[in-house]
């Protein structure tokens, strides 16, 4: 070869490098997470989901790219956030923060993979058709928040045998509400208690809500599940303590910030399950054979030093049912 044609060679391989390089490195997939809330409040879950991905065989940063999107709390905001994900042409998306996400992210796309996260039905939701071969391009997670509200009322007249009147808080914004407040009403109707709704959906809603349970004379508490209430979690248990009100809380969350009790799925087991999910996906696996997965498990937290400070006295059959006691 002579000289000038090798220098030709070798000056073309080189300015072929970066493009290699460049298309190395856009061939990482990309997973769009979309979330109805705000990310400081869910470390812990969104550390419990990169867990599931990681034992699935994805780390982010080493072979995989996540891209998160945060609505906190903006409900009106997800068609939105859902398109630009699909506008960057992102390998699949990840949803979670209620009903929603999950239909923001079925509408802006019919042909990228879609793995929720939520605690509603999916069927009643119309996210799915059927639970054990989802059609389409979407499956998930659904640890049935909607499904638990005769429980959470029975615990909390168990603890608060006396109390006539029970206020409940929603976040309007929230789709998910008007189903949560219909299953609550029923249970507590049928307990021959009153059931007293109360709504916040901004930082300056709280103060008014509360003061509007304690005019109606409400002495127990429950709440809708809401990725907004989560982050402000420490402000609501804080209010129950203040207006003397016996609390049931979705989350154990709200306990471990000193709440008087919670019933329900594992939030960060969920985010762990969905975590894997989406590892399954980007393997290649298809939404159509992957069943939607609802939890097995339950777990009833109760904090002693809580119901001490409200001077409830913790019926025996409580302590027993209890899987977490906090002293």
């Amino acid at each position: 070869m002579r000289r000038r044609d090798f220098i030709k060679c070798i000056a073309g391989a080189s300015a072929a490098w970066p493009l290699a390089a460049h298309a190395q490195q856009r061939a990482m997939p990309v997973i769009g997470v979309l979330h109805s809330g705000s990310p400081g409040p869910l470390a812990d879950q969104i550390a419990a989901f990169k867990l599931g991905l990681r034992e699935a065989g994805y780390t982010e940063g080493q072979n995989v790219a996540i891209e998160y999107r945060w609505a906190e709390g903006r409900y009106e905001k997800l068609p939105a956030l859902a398109a630009d994900l699909v506008g960057r042409n992102v390998t699949m998306i990840g949803t979670a923060g209620g009903i929603p996400t999950a239909l923001a992210a079925k509408a802006a796309t019919a042909t990228i993979p879609i793995v929720f996260l939520m605690g509603a039905d999916p069927i009643k939701a119309g996210v799915v058709a059927n639970l054990n071969r989802p059609e389409g391009n979407i499956t998930g997670v659904s640890f049935l928040e909607n499904t638990l509200a005769a429980k959470r009322v029975a615990l909390l007249t168990q603890m608060a045998p006396k109390a006539s009147m029970i206020g409940m808080l929603v976040n309007p914004s929230n789709p998910d509400a008007a189903i949560e407040t219909k299953d609550t009403q029923s249970a507590v109707q049928a307990l021959g208690r009153t059931l007293v709704v109360v709504k916040a959906s901004r930082d300056n809603d709280f103060e008014p809500a509360f003061a509007a349970l304690a005019a109606e004379n409400a002495s127990a508490f429950t709440m809708g599940g809401d990725p907004f209430f989560t982050s402000q979690r420490e402000k609501i248990v804080a209010l129950c303590a203040r207006y003397k009100l016996a609390a049931m809380y979705p989350q154990r969350t709200f306990v471990g910030a000193g709440g008087l009790m919670s019933y329900g799925t594992s939030f960060v087991g969920a985010y762990h399950q969905w975590g894997i999910y989406v590892g399954r996906v980007l393997k290649g696996a298809k939404p159509t054979d992957l069943p939607v997965i609802q939890p097995t498990k339950f777990e009833f937290v109760l904090n002693l030093k809580a119901a001490k400070d409200l001077g409830l006295a913790v019926p025996p059959d409580l302590l027993v049912a209890a899987d977490e006691v906090i002293e």
